[in-house]
């Protein structure tokens, strides 16, 4: 197998890279700068995502032409047998890592490495969008879970009766970001109201913000006079997503208007410093859109939190079906979609997006 693939697979320079990070953190003062020293771990945990795919395809090719050299050399026909039908099993499992391989090659974005800031916001609908909004915060906190990614809730605000108005939180680990691109956008839902003693159909909207973590290295400096920093008492019935505290911090850039706030700690310090963290991604981000003059994409191409700004539709009544409007990728098993099942989506979008680069 070449030593690059996908265009992007430099495999001797990341071993390389790989071999010097774990030799860094067998030294004794490794430590003694924790900040320094999370970030030599963080970039091991992203060197080795990268990796994973390669090795797995490779390792498999290699142990399948054993198998057959093993088939051709021997003489008992049951075991000759045996031999190719393990290679023949190999040469199945083999579509999966490709498969694998060939997202990763798709993640090349200078930021699609990072971890993921979230923000869900419930729109038209009332009580039916914020139960919506609160069964997606479930969705999301499954898919994170199933691919070994942290989740960390920042904020929640409660709905007056049931579900989430907004939540923002973060998913960490190795290409984080990447993923949860995809998902960017109003998701639209489609059934009987639990609240409606009619038993009536509802359609209910919540869109998704996602911005990508940045470090020290992009260069963006945000000025304490551009800030507006409000402390207030963590609201809400009963404190489902996050810890109670009477720290809670709101930080308002007003070049900008970009709002963030976090209530996930008992200290304010610490409130404050995710929080930061949170609003220079959001800042990055911002400014990237203005050089695009995209700022469409955050939504589709309409702002509205309503109909026609769909990315995706999830129909539990009359039938189920949940289909992505950018891709026509869809399924009929909307449990396992919301139990944390979007790869086929996520995936779906990653190959339409680069095959309209190259087309473009």
């Amino acid at each position: 197998m070449s030593r690059r693939c996908g265009g992007i697979f430099d495999i001797d320079r990341r071993r390389e890279r790989l071999a010097e990070l774990e030799k860094l953190a067998t030294a004794q003062d490794f430590w003694d700068d924790q900040e320094k020293a999370r970030s030599c771990i963080d970039e091991s945990n992203i060197v080795r995502a990268a990796l994973n795919p390669f090795d797995a395809v490779h390792g498999t090719l290699e142990e399948t032409g054993v198998l057959i050299e093993l088939a051709e050399e021997e003489s008992d026909l049951s075991d000759k047998n045996e031999f190719l039908a393990e290679a023949l099993s190999n040469l199945d499992q083999l579509d999966e890592c490709t498969d694998s391989l060939e997202m990763q090659a798709l993640l090349n974005g200078p930021l699609d490495s990072k971890n993921a800031y979230v923000t869900l916001n419930a729109g038209a609908g009332g009580t039916e969008s914020c139960d919506w909004a609160d069964m997606l915060f479930r969705m999301y906190s499954r898919y994170a879970e199933s691919h070994g990614y942290e989740f960390s809730v920042l904020d929640a605000q409660d709905g007056d009766e049931a579900g989430l108005k907004s939540a923002q939180f973060q998913i960490i680990g190795p290409f984080a970001y990447g993923h949860m691109k995809a998902e960017r956008g109003v998701h639209r839902l489609v059934r009987i109201s639990p609240f409606d003693s009619a038993s009536r159909r509802h359609t209910s909207f919540v869109a998704l913000d996602v911005v990508a973590e940045v470090d020290e290295t992009v260069g963006l400096e945000i000025r304490d006079e551009d800030l507006r920093v409000d402390t207030y008492r963590a609201s809400g019935a009963g404190g489902q997503h996050v810890n109670t505290t009477d720290s809670a911090v709101r930080i308002t850039h007003t070049p900008t208007g970009i709002v963030v706030q976090c209530q996930a700690e008992r200290s304010q310090h610490k409130n404050r410093s995710k929080a930061m963290k949170m609003l220079k991604a959001k800042v990055y981000e911002w400014e990237l859109d203005q050089k695009r003059k995209e700022m469409e994409k955050f939504y589709g191409k309409k702002g509205e939190i309503a109909w026609g700004s769909q990315i995706r539709s999830y129909v539990m009544q009359p039938y189920t079906m949940v289909k992505d409007h950018r891709t026509d990728e869809e399924t009929g098993n909307v449990q396992a979609v919301m139990d944390g099942g979007l790869d086929r989506f996520i995936n779906a979008y990653l190959k339409k997006t680069k095959t309209d680069e190259h087309s473009g």
